[in-house]
């Protein structure tokens, strides 16, 4: 099946009794009983497949987890109680038995690089950092700490940078270290990073995956090697998914491929008018033919898709007048999340990049003058109209 098929097919109708619903229900049981007690021991040994304890599997989540494990072509997934969890899971597995060095790349969200710095460095976890969309530079950067896994992020989050996956995950192969990439931004529609050599994929579920502004939640998806170590680490420290999490997520995924491709065309729209504008100094779409990754944008990208993340610069601005125009909003949606149906507009020096400081956000690229937003499924006209009476304030 094409991937817009499986998004409404995978995963559901998982036969468990004489009837098969068509749409999987929500399971709530915490516990699951056998009338043989040779079978629950089957189970519990992972000879035989079933749910026993919900931290070990649980039928509503194993059906998001195939789903999620179809649409990115990996071998197994694992559905966890958040992205930051998903990514904790994954980091921590990818090192299990390898060194206890990470490249990552420069840019990535203030979360990442708060976990890579404040949680897993005082874990004895080192982290170099690189531009991942300089192959030369990582390869410096592998060469000089050697490192047990790479880490980055499809389109980079806030300023939408794209490393070339398929040749990065060659380097790090030659390297023996995973790859791990976070493809939050991309989804399945745009990017599956497994297909391209990459080892370990992780998605907020809480952003486009869901969609709807209603779900926390993450996902792992793994090849074999790397499935076989995160799905006994994820039982063991137990960032479960929620049932009703897991089956808010696949009802939302249901309409990924529709909403994707409204949300794409509406940010080419709003991207190419906010270009024009005399009060936006510059405008960071992954669409733009000025792209500076254009190019690889235009080889891993389908046609017509290329993201719903749009950032840019207010022209001689500074914090004051950032909150000036995104308090006259009218309808665009104040908040810190993305990939929801609705508009939304976030300011990161206070929300994703809040934990970094002033000088390492500069350095990232990230101005007092930058805002992002997450293009909804709106009438185009319409979040256009609102942005130009802000502007006009």
């Amino acid at each position: 099946m094409k991937i817009e098929s499986k998004v409404v097919h995978s995963g559901d109708r998982q036969k468990g009794g004489d009837y098969v619903p068509v749409t999987t229900p929500i399971y709530t049981a915490t516990t699951y009983s056998y009338d043989s007690m040779e079978r629950l021991d089957r189970v519990l040994g992972g000879e035989e497949k079933g749910p026993s304890y919900i931290r070990y599997e649980n039928p509503t989540t194993s059906a998001f987890e195939i789903l999620m494990a179809d649409l990115e072509n990996g071998h197994g997934a694992v559905a966890c109680s958040s992205g930051m969890s998903a990514l904790h899971i994954s980091l921590l597995a990818a090192l299990m038995d390898r060194p206890r060095r990470i490249v990552a790349a420069s840019a990535l969200y203030g979360s990442t690089v708060s976990m890579l710095m404040n949680v897993l460095g005082p874990m004895g976890i080192e982290t170099a950092f690189a531009d991942f969309c300089d192959l030369g530079a990582i390869e410096e950067a592998i060469a000089e700490s050697k490192p047990g896994l790479l880490l980055m992020e499809t389109i980079s989050n806030p300023l939408l940078r794209v490393g070339p996956i398929d040749r990065i995950a060659e380097i790090a192969k030659r390297a023996g270290a995973p790859l791990v990439v976070d493809s939050t931004f991309a989804t399945p529609m745009l990017v599956r990073p497994l297909e391209l050599g990459a080892n370990i994929v992780i998605h907020s579920a809480t952003k486009y995956l869901a969609g709807h502004g209603d779900v926390l939640g993450g996902v792992i998806v793994a090849d074999q090697e790397n499935f076989d170590v995160i799905k006994p680490l994820a039982v063991t420290l137990g960032p479960s998914m929620s049932p009703f999490e897991s089956y808010l997520t696949m009802r939302g995924i249901k309409t990924l491929s529709l909403r994707m491709e409204r949300q794409c065309s509406n940010a080419c729209k709003i991207s190419s008018w906010l270009a024009t504008h005399l009060r936006v100094e510059c405008v960071y779409f992954t669409g733009d033919p000025a792209h500076p990754d254009a190019a690889t944008i235009t080889r891993l990208f389908p046609k017509n898709l290329n993201g719903a993340m749009v950032a840019f610069e207010l022209k001689d601005a500074g914090r004051d007048e950032v909150y000036r125009f995104i308090e006259g909003l009218k309808m665009i949606v104040r908040g810190t999340s993305l990939g929801d149906v609705h508009t939304m507009i976030a300011y990161p020096a206070i929300s994703s990049h809040r934990d970094i400081s002033p000088k390492q956000r500069l350095r990232m690229g990230i101005r007092d003058n930058l805002v992002r937003i997450s293009i909804g499924i709106e009438a185009a006209e319409d979040i256009v109209g609102d942005l130009d009476q802000a502007f006009g304030l």
